[in-house]
């Protein structure tokens, strides 16, 4: 038991941090960049890649001892698109207006590489329970990245947070972070704090191996 949860939580630990699809893999960045502006945005679409991750995931690895291997991203390709028409049904019957805001970005989940990515890479070589941990993990560390640029691009530039306003009227609304260029300064900020941050680890790491 103790090993199950020590497995669960490396995991969710990659997903999240270590192996962070957006920070360390640069996949997944069109959408990031895209539905950004907003943090409610942000957050339905994370919520959805989660779902859509979790469960292609989950089944690939369920259906992977009957797949056979020469047809086996085609059918990867459909178990994906499968779960992103019912995201978009859902989207359409009970948040039109959520819906019509993603615009095709939510029909564009079946090409974001980060589904497909842990399907090749792990649910196709492990068991179902594990691969749906790993696909909801890759999914909210997609997420997690997404809530922090909306976070500064919704507040600089509409003065906001998940539509409640922040800053005074009277502050001045950053023009540039609510247009594309904005993801683009904000997400490579974050890449270079968090790789700057792990080339000091490895350094230390290699510098306390040779003593």
């Amino acid at each position: 038991m103790a090993n199950k949860k020590l497995n669960v939580k490396a995991i969710f630990k990659n997903g999240l941090f270590a192996d962070n699809p957006v920070i360390f893999q640069i996949i997944g960045i069109c959408s990031a960049l895209a539905v950004t502006n907003l943090m409610m945005n942000s957050l339905i679409m994370g919520l959805a890649l989660v779902f859509v991750t979790g469960l292609s995931s989950f089944t690939v690895s369920l259906l992977k001892d009957r797949t056979p291997a020469h047809i086996r991203m085609l059918v990867q390709v459909l178990i994906i698109s499968a779960y992103v028409i019912i995201v978009n049904i859902f989207l359409q019957a009970y948040m039109p207006a959520m819906s019509k805001a993603l615009g095709p970005y939510v029909g564009l989940i079946i090409t974001n590489c980060i589904i497909m990515g842990r399907a090749e890479a792990y649910a196709i070589s492990n068991p179902p329970v594990a691969s749906l941990l790993d696909g909801m993990a890759a999914g909210l560390g997609y997420t997690a990245v997404l809530l922090a640029i909306a976070f500064v691009r919704e507040l600089l530039g509409f003065g906001t947070l998940f539509g409640i306003p922040v800053l005074p009227e009277s502050a001045t609304a950053w023009t540039l972070m609510i247009m594309p260029p904005g993801a683009f300064f904000v997400l490579s900020i974050y890449i270079w704090i968090a790789r700057s941050k792990r080339i000091k680890q490895e350094a230390a790491q290699e510098k306390g191996g040779q003593r």
